[in-house]
């Protein structure tokens, strides 16, 4: 039997074969998912904490483009590949359906209700890697490989123009991120999202002015 250690040695092990060339759902987003959600486990000590740290670390194991048509799928092909590796590892079968639904349940395009708290912590620790400056670059970095443009050129600020996130990456600050922290499940989450949010609406404000100065 595994202990604690050896699974996330397994995990780290499994994910590094099959992840892909992401680099904004690498190996160093996994860990700090899973460090996140270790903190959000101190309010939970009912959790069962190996059920959160596989689903941390396998929850991308698919990872499609955002702009993929089939994004809103990703999650569950991870669940079933993961259920596969970690039956061949001799997972706790008593706990392979809490995974999957953990994994399952991230996604913010699958739009699946997390029933479960381990579910829930997943999801709210992967949605506070979205948020701050880590959270921010990996945003940028997902609207280059998409081909996206940094911001509108004429209305950056969306004043009077519907926004899109798939066009103008700066969009995404308040069709998406902004959105997050309402959505925690968990106090704490719903506390830290807050205050990454708190710095990305900052960011925001200066970028806007540092654009728009441009214009003039």
């Amino acid at each position: 039997m595994f202990s604690a250690h050896d699974w996330q040695a397994q995990l780290t092990s499994l994910v590094t074969q099959l992840a892909d060339q992401d680099g904004a759902h690498d190996l160093n987003h996994l860990h700090r998912v899973w460090h996140t959600a270790q903190a959000l486990l101190d309010d939970y000590p009912q959790a069962d904490a190996l059920v959160v740290q596989t689903a941390c670390y396998l929850h991308d194991l698919v990872n499609l483009p955002k702009n993929h048509p089939q994004r809103h799928l990703a999650s569950r092909q991870a669940a079933q590949l993961a259920q596969q590796h970690l039956i061949r590892l001799a997972f706790p079968a008593n706990r392979l359906a809490a995974v999957c639904h953990a994994i399952e349940a991230h996604s913010y395009a699958a739009e699946i209700v997390p029933e479960t708290i381990e579910a829930q912590l997943v999801q709210d620790a992967d949605r506070l890697d979205a948020l701050g400056a880590v959270g921010l670059a990996r945003l940028f970095y997902t609207a280059g490989r998409m081909g996206s443009e940094l911001a509108h050129g004429d209305d950056a600020r969306g004043a009077h123009r519907a926004l899109d996130d798939r066009r103008y990456a700066l969009d995404h600050l308040l069709t998406k991120l902004a959105t997050l922290p309402a959505r925690m499940n968990t106090a704490a989450a719903r506390q830290l999202g807050q205050q990454r949010l708190q710095w990305l609406l900052a960011f925001r404000d200066t970028f806007l002015a540092e654009w728009d100065a441009g214009l003039s």
